[in-house]
């Protein structure tokens, strides 16, 4: 069974640090990428980062850039989620996704396959 099990969410201040977890079965956790979507209430849910499969390749947000990093482990079948200098319009439900990487696409492209979701909550 395919599965991307999300955790590390919660309840932080403004300026705080959380790291998210995903950890992914079912699929060759080598051969696909891994991002981070997030949807706030009432918005459409955005793409946040993505990592390529061979972790070369990385992709942020304009609204992110500089405060998380995404990371893989590939030994644990897991992707992460860095979260620095939390702010207010960082709260939402975080999806982890996975796509399978092919040559000549867009890094951003193709993902399909979500996991549950996770709340991060800032609070002032």
């Amino acid at each position: 069974q395919v599965r991307l099990v999300e955790s590390g969410g919660g309840l932080v201040q403004a300026g705080d640090s959380l790291r998210l977890s995903c950890v992914s079965s079912g699929r060759t956790f080598t051969l696909d990428k891994m991002g981070w979507f997030r949807q706030a209430p009432g918005k459409e849910r955005e793409l946040v980062s993505v990592i390529s499969r061979t972790g070369f390749n990385i992709y942020y947000s304009n609204s992110v850039r500089g405060r998380f990093t995404i990371s893989r482990d590939d030994a644990l079948n897991t992707v992460y989620l860095q979260m620095n200098n939390l702010k207010l319009e960082d709260t939402a439900a975080y999806y982890c996704a996975a796509a399978r990487e092919v040559y000549g696409r867009d890094l951003s492209a193709d993902f399909r396959l979500f996991g549950q979701g996770i709340q991060v909550t800032v609070s002032s």
